[in-house]
């Protein structure tokens, strides 16, 4: 089978489209027939193996999987012996850990976050979903504690994260603003953002507007103006944040708001996504019911996966960029 591989570090250059050979599924397992996959910023920093301190999973000096991708959208191949949850032909989305779904098949445990592909999405719809979805509903709904009637802001609301977290927030029955670029506006809007700002010709940090969730997906305000636009006791919940240095990179953001938030009366706080059956069947629902609907930005095939990391990497996408495979 077809399968992107990379052996070292660095640029979009270490991707090869190479000939691996057939994953086993034993007696637990689900051979999963890839048929659209995506790309995260989660797939860039694992081709660069940077920051460093993400090196001491990944492997040290060189990868230690190789393979690239975590969401996944196909139908089942095969199942093992003792697999009662999925049946061949079976169509299905999920994430893989270790990464590796930028591939043609990939084998997953039967307890693994995977589910029943909603009816109404295509396969590239649905590989958009799990990471970047998950990402947000757990920024809205966990760590900023969205309650009806709330205002809530999203900083990004144009990109992969920021598209999910806007629709997850007015799902929960807040009150939304986008921030995103002039060319994004009518994006935003078209997924129920009910107020925008266009940050070209607006600072939102000094609009007067003061906000119960603050949903940063970009990380491009410092701490204390993104304060500014919380009430006195609001949450401030990062997910990007700019890569300074090679060593600690985005992470430097979320330690400042570690150190900061026991002495301000609002809360500030940074995750990263935990992948699981639960959420994946709220996500289900969500995007069944039509109250989160997947946006993609543009589609590569898997022998283009570099340009299409490549393109991620610009920071522009509108949505996801998928991978049809």
């Amino acid at each position: 089978m077809k399968a992107i591989r990379y052996d070292r570090y660095g640029p979009t250059d270490v991707l090869r489209l190479v000939e691996v050979g057939m994953p086993e599924a034993g007696d637990e397992d689900v051979l999963v027939r890839v048929r659209a996959a995506s790309v995260n910023p989660y797939d860039s920093h694992f081709m660069h193996g940077t920051p460093y301190i993400l090196r001491a999973g990944a492997g040290l000096l060189r990868p230690r999987h190789g393979g690239l991708g975590a969401d996944l959208a196909g139908y089942v191949e095969a199942v093992g012996r003792n697999v009662t949850t999925f049946a061949k032909g079976d169509e299905v989305f999920g994430v893989l850990n270790p990464p590796g779904t930028l591939a043609e098949y990939v084998a997953l445990r039967q307890d693994a976050v995977l589910a029943a592909k909603p009816a109404i999405l295509t396969f590239e719809q649905a590989a958009a979903v799990p990471l970047a979805a998950f990402t947000a509903l757990q920024a809205v709904r966990d760590k900023g504690s969205t309650r009806p009637g709330q205002n809530v802001l999203v900083n990004g609301a144009g990109g992969g994260v920021g598209t999910f977290a806007v629709q997850i927030a007015k799902a929960l029955g807040a009150e939304v603003t986008g921030v995103c670029s002039t060319g994004k506006t009518e994006l935003v809007a078209s997924i129920g953002a009910d107020y925008i700002i266009d940050y070209t010709r607006q600072d939102f940090t000094r609009a007067g507007q003061r906000y119960d969730v603050l949903v940063d997906t970009v990380g491009n305000r410092t701490l204390g103006e993104c304060r500014r636009s919380l009430t006195p006791e609001g949450i401030l919940v990062g997910i990007g944040g700019p890569d300074k240095g090679k060593w600690l990179g985005p992470l430097i953001r979320p330690l400042t708001m570690m150190a900061l938030s026991p002495v301000v009366s609002q809360t500030m706080t940074f995750f990263i996504a935990q992948p699981n059956g639960d959420d994946l069947a709220v996500l289900r629902e969500l995007l069944e019911t039509g109250q989160v609907s997947p946006v993609i930005d543009r589609a590569y095939k898997l022998s283009e996966v570099p340009q299409a990391i490549s393109y991620l990497e610009q920071g522009h996408a509108s949505g996801k960029v998928v991978i049809s495979i």
